[in-house]
């Protein structure tokens, strides 16, 4: 398979314009700046099949179509590099080794919406990443890549690199607007969309770290060969986070619709120490897990993992061996978002800290009978009763621990202890 997102990352100084450009950087800016209307870029964004890396999966060219072209409002593009969720480090890593290609294609979806004004918005633990980025920045201005009249195009472009302060919130597109305004990190209540009331209630498209990385290769080298990898529905490459009871973690590169049970095997070498696959969380903690036995038919795209009763989300792909306590695994899933949630909901803000306090006395030999049932519940109540989708994030994980679990949870209720303990 040929890389796409990780293909400059083992070139020496990756992270350097010079060596970006030595591998055909900001040749699809040139080519977007000298020969391609907005509009044709849009088109070619949607031929490709891109969709979103964030989670959602959502439609990239489709996205920045939504957005006004006759809006005497100024617009915004926003690159989302608040990599918060749990279990995922890809954009942290595309940060650190290749940023001018999330500048590139910051810069290309700019253009392709009418944006003269764009942001990074980076996640304040990446320290060492924002000052990649500000470097990189700062090279890009210099060569005339970035500013005034680029490439005497008379198409003008300013970047602005802006560090969060570590909410977990601020990831979810609605969110980060409103940290960006200056107010608290609380989502926002859609409709209207950021397309049309976004940023300082303007045109605005907020999309992913790994989605505008990818939009270079696309425009370099066509939308048909994107869209001759993956499946039907999920084209292209997704990169993958593997964490956890794994022989060899880190970030792949994969062609969507691969074997899961395949990929965790023979790419990241298996369950170390003999130990037999108990679960696999495949798209970050918010995302429901997968028994062992479940993976089988499993590919990793969007529509098998939604077949499979998970979602791909952002790909953080976290292993658990036949050692792991799932109560435990649960809890500890279940402590981060009632610290993460903003408060702003009812269902949210006290169901977090429900379903919290019920897995830490089931896990601490305090369970009582109805705990699971009670679970369920509050977690039923959560879903889709929020205004943002941190309440489902929250809630379906719970569930599926309790659902592919119990006799495991109701073990620990009867013994008044943690069997693994």
């Amino acid at each position: 398979m040929e890389r796409i997102l990780l293909r400059n990352i083992d070139v020496e100084n990756s992270h350097t314009l010079a060596a970006y450009r030595s591998q055909g950087g900001y040749r699809a800016w040139e080519k977007v700046l000298g020969k391609m209307t907005p509009g044709e870029v849009i088109e070619e964004v949607k031929s490709s099949g891109l969709r979103g890396r964030g989670g959602a999966g959502f439609p990239t060219g489709m996205k920045w179509g939504f957005v006004p072209k006759d809006s005497p409002k100024p617009k915004y593009v926003i690159c989302n590099a608040d990599e918060s969720e749990p279990g995922t480090f890809k954009d942290r890593l595309l940060i650190e080794k290749d940023p001018h290609a999330i500048i590139e294609g910051t810069a290309i979806a700019s253009y392709a919406t009418g944006s003269h004004t764009a942001f990074i918005y980076i996640r304040g633990e990446l320290a060492y990443g924002g000052k990649v980025l500000a470097r990189a920045l700062e090279e890009a201005r210099q060569e005339g890549f970035l500013g005034k009249n680029i490439f005497g195009s008379g198409y003008d472009l300013d970047f602005i690199l802006h560090r969060g302060a570590g909410a977990y919130i601020c990831g979810e597109e609605t969110g980060l607007l409103s940290s960006l305004e200056g107010g608290k990190g609380w989502p926002k209540v859609k409709p209207p969309f950021p397309a049309t009331h976004g940023l300082f209630g303007c045109p605005t498209v907020v999309n992913n770290v790994e989605t505008l990385a990818a939009v270079p290769w696309i425009i370099d080298r066509g939308a048909g060969k994107y869209a001759a990898t993956g499946t039907e529905k999920s084209k292209g490459t997704k990169l993958f986070c593997v964490s956890g009871h794994i022989e060899r973690p880190g970030v792949y590169e994969v062609e969507m619709g691969y074997p899961l049970k395949r990929f965790l095997e023979e790419d990241c070498g298996g369950v170390p120490r003999g130990r037999r696959l108990k679960g696999v969380i495949p798209g970050g903690a918010s995302m429901p897990i997968l028994r062992g036995d479940e993976i089988e038919p499993v590919r990793m795209d969007y529509e098998s993992m939604q077949a499979a009763g998970t979602l791909l989300g952002s790909g953080g792909v976290i292993v658990m061996d036949d050692t792991t306590c799932m109560a435990k695994a649960a809890w500890n899933v279940a402590r981060f978002f009632a610290h993460e949630s903003c408060g702003q909901c009812s269902p949210c803000r006290e169901g977090c800290h429900w379903m919290e306090k019920i897995f830490w006395r089931i896990e601490n030999g305090e369970g009582k009978q109805g705990d699971l049932d009670l679970i369920l519940s509050v977690s039923g109540n959560i879903t889709g009763n929020t205004i943002c989708p941190f309440g489902d994030a929250a809630a379906m994980p719970a569930a599926a621990f309790i659902k592919k679990y119990r006799d495991e949870f109701e073990e620990h209720i009867a013994r008044k202890r943690c069997p693994f303990s």
